[in-house]
């Protein structure tokens, strides 16, 4: 973990002495809108030559707080909260791909973000080219002339495997894109992208940087190591004079450390509306001071309960890469030394009839008394699902066969509770069978 990072996490992005009553908390600045001292001052704001609030749709003061305390943890230069993840993926590769664009993605993605990319984007001109995120060849291969980006997550939802990001980063460099990293299962805590090649990040902060499944919100990392201004024709957003922007290109105004923010917020956020609330924003500001040493309990908890999966006789695979016998277990040694993710995944022995495996999930989650069935991940409290019914239940065989899931599949988000009970509640789950 670099230095400074609990200092930041604890306290990046808010002076106590900026407002009168000089709190130590950051707080809930809850207003729908907010009031000009002139006219001018007004219009400076609104052309985007002076900084400050204007509505709570594009920023407001709590979120700005937010925003300043993840790109500080994520080493960036600049970023835009939004309400939800979902939000943060589909803003981010909007703005990049821009129109007709195109994107290469992983197979290995939250059921989600596939619909997004999948159905989605192809109703707005947008192709996705989907690879195994293993096959640097199938990245290369995938390349177009219209590529705009490079998606994947750094740990995959919901098998856990293991990017080699350095290596699909330089891919992208090569092509001239950036590399946009979903760090929601690792987060910064475990994982800094920037460290390894990437370009953007995106998470789903109700997740783990929330922390107590309370509040929905997404985050968007501009970490500045992506030269927008060498292609320009491929970001014309960016690059050319708009009436919106006061005829000013993006980049020539804000430059690297704020032009692909500044689109962000000013033309998708404020366009489409995916606001944060002030509530949430402090909710999951909350939840990011405590990060370092929630993922810490997790990580170790989520490591003990799989070594017991897969002793078991009833498991006929356990997806956790910190497991020596896992196939992602080197790429965690490089990527993960702090401690691999508590979100991950099991099998159970598979017959090949979908009804009957889904019958064997069925009997062992709904056996569960600790572990809770939820669609959530990064909780303090510890859920199941059953991705192939649940989360991932748009996707096609096909897909989900990519993606490394099965009707026979589990899995498991671990909380903060004492592993032992955990693992006595899968013990006794799992012996049912």
């Amino acid at each position: 973990m670099p230095e400074g990072f609990v200092t930041a996490q604890l306290g990046a992005g808010y002076e106590p002495g900026a407002v009168a009553q000089q709190t130590v908390a950051v707080p809930i600045h809850q207003s729908s809108a907010y009031q000009f001292r002139s006219l001018r001052e007004a219009r400076e704001r609104f052309a985007l030559r002076e900084k400050g609030f204007i509505y709570s749709r594009n920023a407001h003061p709590t979120q700005a707080v937010l925003e300043q305390r993840v790109a500080a943890l994520e080493g960036g230069v600049a970023a835009a909260a939004v309400g939800s993840g979902q939000a943060a993926t589909a803003v981010a590769t909007l703005a990049l791909a821009g129109r007709g664009g195109h994107i290469v993605a992983a197979h290995q993605l939250y059921g989600g973000t596939v619909d997004l990319f999948h159905d989605t984007f192809a109703d707005l001109g947008i192709d996705v080219t989907f690879v195994d995120q293993d096959d640097l060849d199938a990245w290369r291969a995938a390349v177009r002339p219209t590529t705009r980006a490079f998606f994947a997550e750094s740990v995959a939802n919901p098998v856990a495997q293991v990017l080699d990001m350095r290596a699909v980063a330089d891919i992208a460099h090569e092509a001239g894109v950036p590399l946009v990293i979903d760090n929601t299962v690792a987060t910064p805590a475990l994982l800094r992208p920037r460290e390894f090649g990437a370009d953007i990040v995106v998470h789903s902060a109700t997740k783990f940087l929330g922390g107590h499944g309370t509040s929905l919100g997404g985050v968007v990392v501009d970490l500045g190591t992506f030269d927008f201004s060498a292609s320009p024709e491929k970001w014309p957003a960016l690059s050319e004079p708009h009436h919106r922007f006061g005829g000013v290109p993006l980049w020539d105004a804000f430059g690297r450390e704020a032009a692909f923010i500044t689109l962000i917020k000013s033309k998708y956020v404020g366009d489409l509306g995916p606001a944060l609330s002030p509530f949430n924003a402090f909710q999951i500001i909350e939840g990011v001071e405590t990060l370092n040493l929630r993922v810490d309990r997790h990580a170790a908890s989520g490591l003990a309960v799989a070594a017991f999966l897969e002793s078991h006789p009833a498991v006929a695979a356990v997806h956790h890469p910190g497991l020596a016998s896992n196939r992602w277990h080197g790429l965690a040694e490089r990527y993960l030394p702090r401690g691999v993710p508590s979100v991950f995944a099991f099998d159970l022995a598979a017959t090949g009839d979908d009804e009957a495996d889904y019958a064997r999930a069925e009997k062992v989650i709904d056996a569960l008394r600790v572990i809770r069935l939820v669609a959530n991940i990064g909780d303090a409290r510890s859920l199941a699902c059953h991705p192939a019914t649940m989360t991932h239940n748009h996707m096609t065989r096909d897909q989900l066969t990519a993606a490394g899931i099965s009707f026979a599949t589990i899995r498991l988000s671990i909380g903060l509770e004492d592993p032992s009970e955990l693992i006595a509640d899968l013990a006794r789950a799992l012996d049912a069978l």
